[in-house]
């Protein structure tokens, strides 16, 4: 037996040994717990979260970490790489000129390859967000490059596109940033995907008429009697859902009152506010509605890339939010 431990009545020679393995029992506690937090956000650090150029998040894009995988836009025959190196502006200045839509295409299996290839070998697990597999091949050569990192690169399909997709994004750096691990991140979001509000309310067909997305008597009476349609994405498709009359003021305000109609219960965390280069009066409309029927943390502004302005045109709103 210990000297320390010997029985000598009850004095202060017994309780020490108790005392002590008390204090060292907490240090360790202590210790361990110091060390799992470290742990914690050391795994948080390695997860890189990354998404389609799709996604349009803006400044989003640099304060939360988020690599970008440039899906791709050909004018004249000439590809460009969306908000790298064309923008939203190229895109009019085409379609004025040509009266033709540009066209859009996707990363090759070893273009997702390369773009994984980095964050893997700087020893990162790499969770992607695609636009919905409904609207683009793009989800199915990422999941296809992602067998070349097996365990490394998880691939979700957002079921969205735009801030329908930027949502699901924003929500996994949420969930990475509170240390969650990427299987959490990948079950959470899988399941917050269908619940995303992704609609927006044109200006005119034209757009989704070189787009073969509506005949050409469709248009020309919409534009001339100012319907403007609203396409809400169901399922991962879009869905002309209702049909708004007058200025596209008075739409959007009538657009967003649907909403709060619709869906009573939502995610308050954040909405975004997305729109392609629409007119000052038409976003005041906006903010001033969402304002006024919703109670969101923070309302996000941002402006549709070059992918999404091609195919819906200029002056296009739309009001995106999680809903519950």
């Amino acid at each position: 037996m210990p000297a320390a431990w010997r029985c000598r009545g009850r004095g202060s020679r017994f309780r020490a040994p108790t005392q002590g393995f008390h204090h060292g029992l907490g240090a360790f506690l202590a210790l361990r717990q110091r060390v799992n937090i470290y742990k914690d956000t050391e795994e948080t650090m390695n997860i890189q979260i990354t998404a389609d150029s799709t996604c349009d998040l803006g400044e989003s894009i640099a304060k939360r970490g988020i690599g970008i995988a440039p899906l791709c836009v050909i004018l004249g025959g000439t590809t460009y790489r969306d908000g790298v190196d064309i923008t939203p502006q190229d895109i009019f200045a085409y379609v004025e000129k040509t009266g033709e839509l540009p066209k859009t295409s996707t990363p090759s299996i070893a273009d997702y390859e390369d773009f994984f290839r980095p964050y893997v070998e700087a020893g990162k697990t790499v969770i992607h967000y695609n636009i919905s597999v409904k609207a683009s091949s793009a989800h199915h050569y990422a999941v296809e490059a992602a067998k070349a990192f097996p365990g490394k690169v998880f691939v979700v399909d957002s079921m969205g596109l735009s801030t329908g997709q930027g949502l699901v994004v924003m929500k996994a750096c949420d969930l990475r940033d509170a240390g969650k691990s990427a299987e959490e991140i990948v079950e959470v979001t899988k399941a917050v995907a269908p619940k995303v509000n992704t609609s927006f309310v044109p200006d005119r067909l034209d757009y989704l008429y070189k787009g073969g997305r509506c005949s050409r008597m469709t248009m020309y009476g919409a534009n001339l009697l100012k319907i403007h349609p609203m396409i809400e994405m169901k399922e991962g498709q879009l869905v002309a859902d209702k049909k708004l009359r007058g200025s596209i003021e008075k739409c959007i305000a009538s657009y967003i009152d649907d909403l709060a109609r619709m869906y009573p219960n939502y995610d308050k965390t954040r909405c975004f506010i997305t729109h392609s280069y629409a007119d000052e009066s038409v976003i005041d409309v906006a903010r001033q509605k969402v304002k006024e029927l919703f109670t969101f943390d923070e309302v996000l502004e941002t402006v549709a890339g070059s992918v999404i302005t091609g195919h819906c045109g200029r002056n296009t709103l739309g009001v995106l939010f999680i809903t519950e």
